[in-house]
């Protein structure tokens, strides 16, 4: 036993941490959305994250662009002097090792598991980074070429910095406003230096270029309110869950406790009511013997009616404890049936026999209905009589003197057998009926009975039934009395299918 508890204790500690844990995180979830300052200041770690993986992604699309641009360019350099394209490839190489530092701080940043406390330290190496290309890129704005008259290389440098604009648009939007800090710079240099050729296309160009710097600022602010949103959501769906497996921790914890209860519950009910049968025993067999007078008359009447009277309580409360006994053993799994093949019309007669004496001490009347070409079926013939015995037990309880108990025997139209006993007692109240068929339930009526019970005449019954596959029914009027129904099912039933199907027909029961 100490094992047992040891065992449950063990569960309840495991239980018990992933609640802790879960709780934990539920509030890590809350305290993000409900931090001081403003929503993106809640999500700046993950928007370094967004950024940076952004980065990773495109780690070789801006060094292909710079050996884009250098590859276009080259035709127009004189490498006679060597000036020019000394120049262009040394701008080259500079722009390749920016953009190159920003993608190796990006996955270093994703193999760290950092915290929130360590985004400033993060935001400023992204930014000297970013500077490092704007750096880069105001070079390329403001590099000379000898050979490049006219305005084919206006034209190349307006291209590339808006290709340059577009793409760090898409991939440094997690930054906001802050990733303008890349292209920002280049594109002033480059429009101030086509404005200052006073020429008609040079002016468009660097027109175009200064809005663009407002366009993308209001795409990236966009993108990354969206993206803001897209977390709101995430969190909001990781909290349910995780509050979701909380209340699953705690519900698992609670049926642990209650099976846990329930088998406890069992043990004692099974240990207690065997304990008590023993010296109940006793005293039914000496309350017996001094009733009948076995070693000598009693003069006084009143001893005798008290000795009755312990009689007749100790046999009332031997009845409950079996019951009791007889429902714990079946909660427990324990009841096994042993089956046999039986005539159900024996049982029921069976069974009214011993309930006859009390019917007519009552001035109650037993008729019955029995189909005699029923066959026999398998089912453990204590259990039914006992499923018997307490259906005409209770109707005779309730049925008042000069009343009427059915029984009747037949045939369901499935090919299965029933039991159907009816008497004319007061009737149930139809919001009654569930609380009559629970266990330990009785209704108004039963409490106002004198002959009182457990309430677990008809739970024992419905239990029993339910180990033959079987089930129970019933129906009630107020002032019109109870019928119920105890349904065998057809494979129960050792008959050929002829037979059964033709006396099927002729019974509307059913199962």
């Amino acid at each position: 036993m100490k094992r047992k508890v040891q065992y449950i204790d063990k569960n309840i500690v495991d239980v018990s941490k992933r609640s802790t844990a879960s709780t934990k995180a539920v509030r890590d979830f809350r305290t993000r959305l409900t931090m001081v300052g403003s929503t993106d200041n809640a999500y700046d770690l993950d928007m370094l994250r967004a950024f940076a993986q952004s980065q990773s992604a495109a780690a070789f699309a801006f060094p292909l662009l710079v050996i884009l641009i250098t590859a276009v360019t080259s035709p127009l350099l004189d490498w006679n002097l060597g000036f020019d394209w000394t120049i262009w490839l040394g701008w080259a190489a500079f722009a390749i090792t920016a953009h190159a530092s920003l993608s190796v701080i990006s996955k270093r940043f994703l193999t760290k598991e950092a915290e929130h406390k360590d985004v400033p330290t993060w935001r400023n190496r992204f930014f000297l980074v970013q500077i490092l290309i704007a750096v880069a890129w105001v070079s390329f704005a403001l590099l000379p070429c000898s050979n490049c008259g006219g305005i084919e290389f206006a034209i190349l440098q307006f291209s590339a910095i808006l290709v340059l604009a577009a793409a760090s648009s898409m991939t440094g939007y997690a930054l906001g406003r802050w990733s303008l800090i890349t292209t920002a710079p280049a594109i002033l240099a480059l429009s101030g230096r086509l404005a200052s050729t006073y020429q008609t296309p040079q002016l468009i160009m660097a027109g175009i270029l200064l809005g663009s710097i407002a366009f993308f600022y209001f795409i990236n602010v966009r993108f990354r309110q969206s993206h803001i949103e897209l977390l709101n959501h995430t969190t909001e769906k990781e909290t349910l869950i995780v509050e979701l497996e909380t209340e699953k921790a705690f519900s698992e914890e609670a049926r642990k406790r209650a099976e846990d209860a329930n088998l406890a519950k069992s043990r004692f009910l099974a240990t207690m009511s065997h304990e008590l049968r023993t010296p109940l025993n006793a005293i039914l067999g000496f309350s017996e013997m001094m009733r009948d007078e076995v070693l000598g008359p009693i003069d006084n009447k009143s001893y005798h009616e008290y000795v009755q009277d312990i009689h007749n309580s100790g046999s009332h409360l031997l009845k409950l404890i079996n019951e009791i006994l007889d429902i714990s053993r079946i909660e427990a799994g324990k009841h096994e049936l042993n089956e046999e093949k039986l005539s159900l019309v024996e049982v029921v007669e069976a069974a009214r026999n011993m309930i006859e004496v009390k019917a007519k001490q009552k001035n109650v009347q037993l008729v019955t209905h029995y189909d005699q070409k029923l066959s026999t079926i398998w089912v453990d013939e204590r259990a039914t009589r006992q499923i018997a015995l307490n259906l005409m037990s209770n109707a005779l309880k309730f049925t008042p003197g000069g009343g009427t108990i059915t029984l009747k025997v037949g045939w369901t139209s499935k090919g299965g057998q029933y039991i159907s006993i009816k008497d004319t007692g007061p009737g149930i109240p139809e919001d009654e009926i569930p609380i009559v068929l629970s266990s330990f339930g009785q209704g108004s009526i039963a409490i106002q009975d004198a002959e009182q019970g457990t309430g677990l005449g008809l739970t024992i019954v419905q239990a029993l039934l339910h180990l033959h596959q079987g089930r129970f029914d019933l129906k009630s009027k107020l002032r019109e009395g109870t019928e119920v129904f105890a349904y065998f099912p057809k494979e129960r039933v050792t008959v050929d299918e002829k037979s059964r199907d033709k006396q099927a027909m002729l019974n509307p029961n059913t199962l």
